[in-house]
């Protein structure tokens, strides 16, 4: 049975990282465990480690000794391959492989960079590994500089060399292809590759081939003299600030990098001032040349701004300093998150390896894991991209999250608040904001807004709601994005992040109102722990729920589980396990219990139980031998707010665990409330619950 692939390039500054770290995404989301092997890397020169394990090994969170990730560096094999130690080289390469695939799943196997001495013979090496370890090979070729003759024709042999040798080429990728030759590209790859080969082109991304502050730092062995903390802003473009500040301020453009002699002041007080203005684009950084530095004055003023980019000093020339940041050649580091994240944006667009990893993946874990869930979450939602409005469009996280998930393309986006107002703030916060992406609306203003007012007049004069007051409350943005959802004009919102729940939650409840046979509106976090998905519920609504109250959350949390893949075993909590317990409380939790068993007999449901008895498989085995559930719950049923907040937030923190939710479950649309101490990835994590959940109302 297979339990790797080889990602093998034919040259230098390929760009096959964006394939790595791609296909680390995609594998993680199919299968529970996944290593990461590199036969042989470069000398690294600053940091004594290879950037590429780093990377992988940091952002993916893999838990693996950075020793047991490679065989040998450039070095070690040249000499080893000089004293005619060849055989010695593959035995240590296979010995080390084959330690991997004991410990996980799946190894993904990444090729050398031909940046070392001995590059002339690495593509032969590359293709002997990967006949030795038995591995099918996806092979990547780089369109920079080459016509597409020379593209085609340098994928064409490296592929026959691999045939040639028996190896298996299941993917061929063209990549830093421009835009408008991409199909070109794939065009040319399908006229000499058999229909089994996948072929794709992947498009030169400017935002990775430009530097970050912090490698230029270590290619022109800078001192850093402010921003220190923000040496991982990446570049855009670079010019020599040489002309009086007036000119200059004029060809400042979106990340660029200020190069200009110490002694400049006004064109290093005009650049900082030019960060901070709405009116000019943010700049990534300024580079002092000739050694000199600001005077003290002058200095004083910067270190008292509110806003600061990492301002260095070199001794070279404007002229050296200036060819040396055009040459560098830049690469993907654990700390530059903002290269990770655009490369897995671009892969996602441009690269699908589902077919691919079916084929190679046979293994079945146990259960789901957290990866598992988050890319299922992701790549279900992306089938419909439904509408979601969020009524929050200045809030930071939102905002952010918003644009992260439109890059994906894995919804639609509808912001509200006041245009200018959401603008300012994406400036603010260095991102891009894409108005033919995301739509934003400031109700006052939007052309249904006269139409909403009357509807929600219809539906609520009854409660002595009349006209003008109707126009007061959809002038608030929770009433008018549940207006939207009940309209059809969006399928789901989010809301919460700078509201409270009942903010969020009572328009719902006015008009959108609860499913049918459904009396109780209750939410379900999903907690994303170690080794599987549980789902806890109510954490987020229902402060004392009565006993029918209490079965109805357990039986709506049971079809939420298994709306999401997750197998539903009910344990109903409290603190005793089967009838020893006595009281008021636990009387609560057992009549609950039967109700369930009453009115869904299909369900797995235990209680009452205590935590530790439904989720340790020993414990559950010891005091209730005879269950189903018992140390092996999926649903956990928590007997109060109280307890279920708490316990949510405990084992979040304690764990490491990432909760994602509240979702809420029971209204006809679906609206979903954040906490206000909600993060990025919380935002990030709700929107696409939500439009899964969307998809179930259609």
């Amino acid at each position: 049975m297979n339990k790797g692939i080889y990602i093998a390039t034919l040259e230098p500054n390929s760009g096959k990282s964006i394939i790595s770290l791609g296909l680390m995404r995609t594998l993680l989301g199919k299968t529970a465990k996944v290593g990461y092997f590199r036969p042989i890397i470069d000398d690294s020169k600053s940091t004594g480690k290879d950037n590429h394990i780093s990377t992988v090994l940091s952002f993916f969170d893999i838990k693996l000794d950075y020793e047991d990730a490679y065989a040998f560096t450039s070095s070690q094999l040249i000499k080893k391959r000089n004293k005619g130690k060849s055989g010695e080289i593959l035995d240590t390469i296979i010995t080390k492989y084959k330690n991997l695939e004991d410990r996980f799943d799946f190894v993904l196997v990444e090729g050398s960079d031909f940046t070392g001495e001995g590059s002339v013979f690495e593509f032969d090496t590359n293709v002997l590994i990967a006949k030795n370890l038995g591995l099918p090979v996806i092979l990547v070729g780089s369109g920079v500089n080459k016509t597409e003759d020379e593209l085609m024709g340098s994928l064409q042999i490296a592929y026959t060399s691999f045939l040639e040798r028996d190896v298996s080429v299941l993917a061929v990728v063209a990549n830093k292809v421009q835009e408008e030759n991409l199909m070109v590209a794939k065009n040319g790859l399908s006229n000499f590759l058999p229909d089994s080969v996948e072929v794709f082109a992947i498009p030169y991304t400017e935002k990775l081939a430009h530097p970050t502050i912090k490698e230029i730092v270590e290619e022109l062995d800078g001192e850093v003299l402010f921003g220190a903390e923000f040496l991982d802003n990446q570049t855009g473009n670079f010019g020599v600030g040489a002309m009086q500040l007036r000119n200059y301020l004029t060809h400042l453009k979106q990340d660029s990098l200020v190069i200009t002699p110490g002694d400049r002041a006004d064109i290093i007080l005009g650049a900082l001032q030019a960060n901070i203005s709405t009116n000019y684009p943010r700049i990534s950084g300024i580079i002092l040349t000739g050694g000199l530095k600001p005077e003290e004055p002058i200095l004083q003023l910067i270190q008292g701004l509110s806003q600061i980019v990492p301002i260095v000093s070199v001794n070279d020339g404007t002229f050296s300093v200036t060819n040396r940041v055009g040459n560098i050649k830049s690469k993907i580091y654990a700390s530059s998150k903002p290269k990770i994240e655009t490369s897995l944006t671009v892969f996602s667009k441009e690269v699908s390896f589902d077919k691919l990893i079916e084929r190679l993946i046979n293994l079945k874990p146990k259960g789901i894991t957290p990866r598992m869930f988050q890319y299922g979450l992701m790549k279900r939602a992306r089938t419909a991209k439904k509408h979601i409005v969020m009524p929050e469009g200045t809030d930071d996280r939102i905002l952010t999250a918003a644009i992260q998930l439109v890059e994906l393309d894995i919804v639609q986006i509808t912001l509200l608040g006041e245009i200018e107002k959401v603008k300012e703030k994406a400036v603010q916060l260095g991102l891009v904001l894409d108005l033919e992406k995301i739509t934003v609306i400031n109700p006052v203003q939007s052309e249904h807004f006269d139409d909403y007012v009357e509807t929600f007049y219809e539906l609520r004069k009854h409660k002595n709601v009349n006209r003008d007051i109707a126009r007061d409350w959809m002038a608030d943005v929770s009433y008018y994005g549940t207006m939207m959802i009940y309209k059809g004009h969006a399928d789901g919102m989010v809301s919460g992040a700078a509201h409270t729940t009942q903010h969020t939650i009572r328009p719902a409840l006015q008009f959108i109102k609860t499913k049918p046979g459904v009396s109780v509106v209750s939410s379900v976090f999903f907690m994303c722990l170690e080794d599987r998905v549980s789902v806890f519920g109510d954490c987020a609504i229902n402060p004392n729920p009565s006993a029918t109250e209490l079965a109805e959350i357990a039986i709506s949390s049971a079809e939420s589980s298994l709306a999401f893949g997750i197998e539903p075993k009910i344990a109903m909590l409290s603190y005793s396990s089967g009838t020893s317990g006595k009281g008021a409380d636990v009387d609560r939790v057992r009549e609950a219990t039967e109700i369930v068993k009453k009115e869904r007999p299909d369900l797995k449901i235990e209680g009452p139980i205590q935590y530790d008895a439904a989720v340790d498989a020993a414990i559950g085995k010891s005091k209730l031998p005879d269950s189903e559930v018992a140390g092996q719950a999926s649903v956990l049923i928590f007997p109060d707010l109280n307890t279920g907040n708490n316990t949510y937030k405990a084992v979040q923190r304690e764990t490491g665990a990432l909760a994602i939710g509240p979702m809420l479950q029971g209204l006809n649309k679906p609206v979903n409330d954040l906490s206000r101490g909600c993060t990025i990835e919380d935002v990030f994590n709700t929107v696409i619950i939500t439009a899964i959940q969307a998809q179930g109302f259609n």
